[in-house]
């Protein structure tokens, strides 16, 4: 037997903590370029947070952001109310299944009671069963479903639309 016919495993571990996201952090959301096209929703969403209405919360480890959520305080859609809303949560695949997304969640929902709001919402996609059971599996339910139509503008300044069907969830928040 050769060393490369061995099967040598090796378990790393790496403290992970979770913070609020800086100016310096947005580079390194796109993730190697994985989300370049993303760059100005980060870069939006940025300036969002700081006017006080979005906060973008992420999981660092070693100085990188392995994982990311940001969160909406202001109602949306308008018509739901007192709801924080959820979106671009993700960790890396690397990442995953480790507990980090369920703190992620967990620290969401804790910033969305400071911020007075009893119920927290979130849309996944109908093709995304791993998502849908983290999400029901911390106390998520489905409540409607949305078409998904969306747009941005990506970073060569194009106009990107999106249609994803997806289910929306929500959960109503401990106080305290």
């Amino acid at each position: 037997m050769t060393s490369l016919e061995r099967r040598v495993a090796l378990t790393v571990r790496i403290p992970v903590k979770l913070r609020v996201a800086t100016a310096q952090d947005l580079p390194q959301l796109e993730w190697y370029g994985q989300y370049r096209h993303f760059r100005n929703l980060f870069r939006r969403t940025y300036r969002e947070q700081q006017a006080g209405r979005r906060l973008m919360l992420l999981a660092e480890a070693n100085n990188f952001p392995v994982g990311y959520i940001f969160i909406q305080f202001k109602e949306y859609p308008s018509h739901y109310t007192n709801r924080a809303y959820f979106y671009s949560f993700r960790v890396m695949d690397m990442f995953q299944r480790q507990g980090i997304g369920t703190l992620l969640m967990q620290e969401a929902e804790a910033l969305a009671v400071d911020h007075g709001l009893r119920r927290a919402t979130i849309a996944v996609a109908k093709e995304n069963t791993d998502a849908r059971r983290l999400y029901e599996r911390l106390g998520y339910s489905i409540f409607d479903e949305d078409d998904g139509n969306w747009s941005y503008v990506d970073h060569r300044g194009r106009i990107c639309y999106v249609s994803e069907s997806c289910w929306l969830l929500e959960k109503y928040l401990s106080i305290g």
